[in-house]
């Protein structure tokens, strides 16, 4: 969106206004931004405090505002996040790090119970493996101690507060200039190689990616109000043409793309995953394929590490340990690609899905699973996933774009140790909107189904667990929407059987995705009253607020199933396996094996692609045995409750719901 205000450094008067805008600055930066919305008689003053913080601390610092403006936008999309660290250690608008003791103690794939591969037919992979310990954290995670040093603010300032957040990251930019022995120039055009050396890239081509993206918002101009309240502006200018030789003399390494899948909108290099035997009939840390030639990609998954990026890639370098197929960088997006696609990746738990997906593992260390996801990173991201998805036509939308969370257990035993992330603070409507592909109401009416889709900075619903369990999390906005037995908030939460086979009720702990639905996701709707809404979900009738004021779901139209006629229920399943006759000799059969749940008779489900029964077997190192079995026996994907799962056609019909 391009910014209406003023841009001073298009006015005659430019150096003059710095100056007088200088003499403001001090004062701003002693004052704390306020966190709630304005009252009415200061809305238009206070929310113009973090503009004006912005155009007080390039004065004082001597740095372009647009700039500034344009690099804030590329780290946090100029939200404070009130305070709370990103999944880097960065915090504020800036984005300053301070990574010091957010190290978490275990990696991601090493939680838990859940086997990475998901085969039945081997034993389970458990790794056990801990964070490899760096010896010094590298500068990209600890520039705000520098910027306290500059600055002379404390550390405490800088994280909590947003002007002074601001004011330490101009200083950062005007330091990278002058270490470049470069003017502080009022030219935005002449800041390039700075505005580079800021992302903590030490390559060119990611420090590249980093500043062609920040001048890129600064040529097309931004307009948004942040988490906190403040309207903040960034007045487009479409002629501006960067010094892009600076970056020659950053001092910065070179790294090849070759061997990379990756588009060359992207910072990539390979950083291969070992297929190599150790031991018996071990071997790892992936099995050897031919993609798509013999069977289709349907799926890319989003990861998130629990583990730093020289972490976790040392693990998938680890032949014992397990493997995905790319790893992407916080703090400025750089993509590491380490299996192959025709290859399959040991990932999402559930061989059915690993088989025919990708794996995108998105760096987030800290051991609070509250923080929040860079710009850089979410484009990063959106691109490679956007060039996977044309490669091998995944439909874009969340049945074939799913969080690790949304896949499901393969069998009844290992649904409760399935893990959770990216979780509920990974923002699916921002990321689907980079990929193109924003979420929005299929019809004016309300129809037959429902897309999951509440405002994310206003959407807070209760967490417990993000540091201490049942200890109340930091308010932080959220995909997520909570679901209810009655239209009621003091309702039963819905009971998940798979989670828990006891019986017991769901809880609001931040990794229990029993009782919520998550943006995007499309549901069936069931029942309708006042401000609540019913969908069937797991089996049942699940209830959550949806205010005509305030909605949290947009009606929608699309493919449902239901029972046949004659069926009182049906099963459901984690994986679309085949049926016994579909196996060759010498290939074992997999049980085809519900899972705990059922769909009664007259419920409804949003329904998928329809694909057959598929087995990759793929058991020892040597791949002459290995074998794609294909059968007869069809399936639906289905949206069924938190988690995508299957149900056999032939149990089903299929209908359009419209509105």
């Amino acid at each position: 969106m391009r910014g209406s205000l003023i841009d001073p450094e298009a006015t005659a008067g430019h150096r003059r206004a710095r100056r007088t805008a200088g003499a403001v600055a001090s004062a701003a930066l002693l004052l704390p931004l306020l966190g709630a919305a304005p009252s009415s008689s200061t809305a238009q003053a206070s929310s113009a405090e973090l503009q004006q913080a912005f155009a007080g601390a390039a004065a004082e610092y001597h740095v372009p505002l647009s700039v500034l403006l344009g690099v804030s936008y590329l780290q946090s999309r100029w939200d404070a996040h009130a305070g709370a660290p990103s999944v880097s250690g960065g915090y504020g608008p800036m984005h300053l790090t301070d990574a010091r003791t957010a190290i978490a103690k275990a990696p991601h794939h090493s939680e838990g119970t859940e086997d990475a591969r998901g085969d039945s037919s081997r034993p389970p992979l458990l790794p056990t493996t801990q964070v490899p310990q760096d010896s010094q954290l590298p500068d990209r995670l600890k520039t705000l101690p520098k910027a306290a040093r500059l600055t002379g603010l404390p550390e405490e300032r800088l994280r909590t507060e947003a002007a002074a957040n601001v004011a330490g990251g101009a200083a950062l930019l005007a330091a990278e200039q002058k270490d470049l022995g470069e003017p502080l120039s009022d030219d935005a055009a002449d800041w390039y190689g700075a505005v580079a050396r800021f992302s903590g890239a030490d390559d060119t081509a990611t420090a590249a990616t980093y500043a062609n993206d920040v001048y890129e918002v600064i040529r097309q101009g931004e307009e948004r109000t942040t988490d906190a309240g403040q309207r903040v502006a960034l007045t487009a200018r479409p002629g501006l043409s960067p010094d892009t030789a600076q970056l020659r003399r950053a001092g910065l390494r070179t790294v090849s793309a070759a061997n990379t899948e990756c588009p060359t909108s992207v910072s990539c290099e390979w950083i291969p995953a070992p297929y190599t035997e150790f031991g018996g009939s071990d071997y790892g840390n992936h099995d050897l394929g031919d993609r798509p030639a013999s069977q289709s990609i349907k799926y890319i998954v989003i990861h998130d590490t629990e583990g730093t990026w020289d972490g976790s890639l040392k693990l998938v370098q680890d032949p014992a340990y397990v493997s995905w197929n790319y790893t992407l960088r916080s703090t400025d997006g750089h993509i590491a690609q380490h299996v192959k696609a025709k290859d399959v990746a040991w990932h999402a738990g559930n061989w059915y899905i690993n088989a025919k997906s990708i794996g995108l593992e998105h760096e987030g260390f800290l051991a609070s699973p509250d923080a929040w996801y860079t710009e850089a990173m979410y484009r990063a991201s959106a691109r490679l996933v956007n060039y996977v998805a044309d490669k091998y036509r995944v439909p874009l939308d969340r049945q074939h774009i799913l969080g690790h969370e949304n896949v499901p257990g393969p069998t009844t035993s290992a649904i409760p140790g399935m893990h959770t992330d990216p979780g509920p603070f990974w923002d699916w409507q921002h990321y689907f909107t980079l990929l193109g592909h924003p979420f929005k109401a299929a019809t004016k009416t309300s129809g037959g189904l429902v897309t999951v889709l509440p405002d994310f900075a206003a959407n807070q619903p209760r967490y417990t667990g993000c540091v201490t369990s049942g200890e109340a999390c930091a308010a932080h906005g959220s995909s997520e929407v909570r679901l209810y037995s009655r239209p009621d908030e003091t309702s039963a939460l819905i009971r998940d059987i798979g989670l828990r086979p006891n019986g017991n009720d769901s809880t609001i702990d931040v990794n229990d995705v029993g009782s919520r639905v998550s943006t995007g996701q499309q549901y069936a709707v069931a029942d309708r009253g006042g401000d609540w809404t019913a969908i069937w979900y797991l089996g049942q009738k699940a209830w959550f607020k949806n205010p005509q004021s305030r909605p949290t779901a947009v009606s929608a139209s699309g493919q449902v199933v239901t029972p046949k006629a004659g069926l009182t229920q049906i099963p459901v399943y984690g994986r679309a396996y085949p049926e016994a006759a579909a196996y060759p000799a010498g290939v074992p059969v997999q049980a085809v094996s519900p899972l705990p749940y059922k769909i009664p008779a007259g419920q409804k489900y949003t329904a998928g692609d329809k694909v057959p029964g598929e087995y990759f077997y793929a058991p020892t190192f040597d791949t002459a045995g290995h074998k794609v079995v294909i059968g007869k026996d069809m399936y639906y994907e289905i949206q069924f409750g938190h988690r995508v799962a299957f149900v056999r056609a032939a149990d089903v019909n299929l209908t359009r719901s419209h509105a």
